[in-house]
């Protein structure tokens, strides 16, 4: 058994290949991720972020490299193996919720379960359970649309926790909320990750949000130009060096 819950080797990704418009979005990017790390991706807009993070966790097909997660390696799953892998090991919470507007609270986080043919009654445990501990409870009836912001993404959180997964990949998960459902959001997230052991890898272009996290990655253009540890730094600490290290791209910028 690896030591990483999620591990890519030479990871590459090429749009258009074999074609006169060829793009490398990523270029052979090493990464390792061990159980219960809290890991934030930042990078300048075109830097690759979103294409990392879909190619590690299965939403894109990488174009060569290897990509292990719980050390087994995704590309040689069939199409049936990968689905039932992703509920056995992953939640995904996105920034604009992906939430199904014609049904309920309750139906869009029971979804990973009822199409895995989980029992009803556990569905039904689980789904109460989560929405109480995220204080939706009462809205469970309700469809997005009837909600606000921030109770959508308590939504999504359930359902991205629903099956237990060992890793959350978050894109964006604050992008659409204000800054006081945002800090709420990184609290139950930073709560997950210390009291639950929960593994999450999420993408943000926020300082502040990568401040709740225990390491963050830097990319540009593709590479992994830089990774900083918060090690025994205080959050403050930690958020003063994130914004240094963003501010030092800003500043090579203007002086080209």
């Amino acid at each position: 058994m690896s030591e990483y819950v999620l591990e890519a080797k030479k990871l590459t990704k090429i749009y258009n290949a074999n074609t006169p418009n060829a793009f490398e979005a990523l270029h052979a990017i090493d990464f390792q991720v061990k159980e219960g790390e809290f890991i934030g991706i930042m990078g300048p807009s075109g830097s690759g972020k979103s294409t990392f993070i879909n190619n590690i966790s299965t939403i894109d097909t990488y174009t060569s490299g290897f990509v292990y997660i719980n050390g087994i390696e995704t590309r040689r799953m069939t199409a049936n193996q990968m689905g039932r892998f992703r509920y056995e090991n992953l939640g995904f919470i996105f920034q604009d919720f992906n939430l199904l507007d014609t049904h309920t609270l309750y139906e869009n986080i029971a979804l990973p379960l009822s199409l895995a043919h989980v029992d009803k009654a556990v569905i039904d445990q689980r789904v109460k359970e989560l929405a109480a501990q995220m204080k939706i409870d009462t809205l469970l009836h309700k469809r997005p649309n009837e909600c606000s912001g921030g109770q959508r993404q308590r939504a999504a959180i359930c359902r991205a926790l629903v099956n237990h997964p060992r890793i959350i990949v978050a894109d964006e998960p604050t992008g659409n909320l204000d800054s006081a459902n945002s800090a709420e959001l990184m609290k139950i997230l930073r709560r997950l990750n210390e009291e639950e052991g929960v593994t999450i890898v999420m993408v943000t272009h926020d300082p502040l949000v990568t401040s709740y996290t225990s390491r963050f990655v830097y990319l540009k253009d593709g590479y992994i130009e830089s990774v900083t540890e918060r090690g025994n730094m205080t959050q403050e600490e930690y958020f003063h060096a994130i914004v240094e290290v963003n501010s030092a791209e800003s500043r090579e910028v203007l002086a080209e």
